[in-house]
């Protein structure tokens, strides 16, 4: 009996072994090397990739243009410059292009010269923003569509260089809802502050269907481009909608920047799906943030704020915990996925969707 017994102990520690060398822990947080491909710097300080450094965090900085043209652009990019000269082995560039002079017939040229001059500094990637499809216009008052035949050029460009583009195209689908329908406390907050991007009241402007209908058509004109949909691909509300995009757009990935609130909701409804779309899906989703620095917060804010969403992030992944969160209003468990798949969605995949070699 006392043999049988040292068997099944031996066995038991096994398991455990076996169980302990499958997956992370809270613990290997600070151990394991992560990438956020989705953060914005705009500050002089070095206090966002110092507390990345620390945090073992490989970091890409995405330039925009909000409202301001190619003032945005440049100065977005410029900043992220000034921190990769600092520290070129933990920052890395996605660059923009403005739309404000979408009609000018030197639009193209510049356009691609700019784009090239940033490759050229070793940027990665270019981003497209929602006002492309919801805010800017072109000079007969239409709204620019990402599929309109004057963005082809510029995006055979992109692809012909070996780079990947970055669409935030659309928002999510509580943008047009009313704001107490809204699945995630987040959401509900950020469009209460910017009512003019909160599409509920706007009934004039496109719906979700039509903008990421218009993002679909583009991806079909061109089969080859390297694209990340930005905050899930405007799909965060469905990891069944999300898989039937993947199924279609083979060189499609999504980063899960400010849209974690979307994934621990569907985790309420259906953890088990959820957990086997990541598991599934675990070459084509990359970890992202949206974190930024413009200053305004102090140091220990910043350094704060950063680690809270990002060991947030990290525990729902690595383990089966009974969490909460302030993005929703229900409990969740966490989705404990293996040390592979963490591997990917939170390091390999960034490699590899943007050719970095951290």
């Amino acid at each position: 009996m006392k043999k049988y017994l040292l068997i099944i102990f031996a066995l038991a520690i096994f398991i455990s072994c076996a169980d302990d060398n499958a997956y992370y822990s809270p613990e290997d947080y600070s151990k394991v090397k992560k990438t956020d491909v989705h953060i914005h710097i705009m500050s002089d300080r070095p206090y966002f990739v110092e507390k990345a450094k620390a945090d073992n965090f490989h970091l890409v900085n995405v330039a925009l243009e909000i409202n301001k043209g190619w003032e945005d652009v440049y100065i977005k990019y410029n900043y992220g410059k000034k921190q990769q000269a600092q520290n070129p082995e933990t920052v890395d560039l996605v660059t923009s292009f403005a739309v404000s002079d979408f009609d000018d017939p030197a639009w193209e040229d510049k356009v691609i010269s700019w784009l090239d001059s940033c490759f050229d500094e070793g940027a990665v990637g270019v981003k497209v923003w929602k006002n492309i499809g919801m805010v800017a216009r072109d000079t007969a008052g239409n709204l620019i569509s990402i599929d309109d035949v004057k963005f082809d050029p510029i995006i055979d460009h992109i692809q012909k260089r070996g780079k990947t583009l970055m669409g935030h195209l659309g928002e999510p689908k509580n943008c047009w809802l009313p704001l107490d329908e809204m699945t995630t406390n987040n959401d509900r907050s950020y469009f209460k502050r910017h009512p003019e991007y909160h599409m509920f009241q706007h009934p004039e402007m496109p719906s979700h269907e039509d903008i990421v209908a218009s993002r679909d058509r583009m991806l079909e004109k061109h089969p080859d481009l390297r694209f990340l949909g930005a905050h899930m691909g405007s799909l965060e509300y469905s990891v069944d909608e999300l898989a039937k995009r993947f199924d279609k757009f083979p060189n499609m990935a999504i980063g899960l920047a400010a849209r974690m609130g979307q994934v621990f909701y569907q985790t309420v409804e259906d953890r088990e799906k959820v957990r086997d779309f990541f598991i599934k899906y675990q070459d084509r989703i990359l970890y992202a943030t949206d974190l930024a620095d413009n200053g305004n917060m102090s140091k220990e804010e910043l350094e704060a704020n950063m680690e809270a969403a990002w060991k947030r992030d990290w525990e729902y992944f690595v383990t089966d915990n009974v969490m909460e969160s302030d993005l929703i209003n229900s409990s969740f468990q966490g989705i404990k996925l293996p040390k592979e798949v963490v591997d990917k969605i939170f390091y390999k995949n960034a490699n590899t969707w943007f050719a970095l070699n951290p």
